[in-house]
């Protein structure tokens, strides 16, 4: 069963990898990510899971798309609403390449975050998966401890770690809340 996982970062990879493997599934990270800002903070993630991925024996597809302008064209009208529109577009574009390469199921790794919805994500990967005719794995990869689970874990691996989502609307709050 070859199942497409939409990465974030390596950080939260690290346990959904392990629990993906716990359960007998070999995940094939994919990187697609235009909401990261800045360009910089985008590099560093896309690197870290690029050095990551083959020191555990992971095949990884990056999709390079620094979308930053379409990222913030779909968002800037609902900017309160703007991570359910995150989820869509990083869950679009992976259902959509899990179709077109013929991967048996879908996942991602975005349900690690305590910050995130994974109803909403479940709900939404469900529907794209039957857009795409693809089966969305649903998830909620935080429970079991798994969050606290991939802080030790990249810790231990001295995976670079980020300390916000990733959208230049996510960092603003994470300095204001900093201060």
């Amino acid at each position: 069963m070859e199942t497409l996982m939409h990465t974030c970062c390596a950080p939260c990879s690290v346990s959904c990898i392990r629990q993906l493997r716990e359960e007998g599934i070999e995940p094939v990270s994919f990187w697609y990510n235009p909401n990261i800002h800045p360009y910089q903070e985008y590099k560093a993630r896309r690197d870290t899971l690029m050095a990551y991925a083959p020191a555990i024996g992971m095949k990884l597809i990056v999709r390079e798309d620094y979308g930053l302008r379409d990222f913030c064209r779909a968002v800037c009208g609902d900017i309160d609403h703007r991570c359910g529109h995150c989820y869509h577009i990083r869950l679009w574009e992976t259902a959509r390449y899990a179709a077109e390469h013929d991967f048996d199921w879908y996942c991602t790794t975005l349900s690690i975050s305590p910050m995130k919805d994974p109803v909403r994500l479940n709900e939404l990967g469900t529907e794209l998966g039957r857009q795409y005719g693809v089966p969305f794995l649903p998830s909620e990869f935080r429970k079991k401890d798994g969050y606290k689970r991939s802080l030790q874990l990249s810790a231990e691996y001295g995976l670079y770690r980020q300390d916000y989502c990733g959208c230049v609307f996510s960092k603003r709050e994470r300095e204001a809340t900093a201060k």
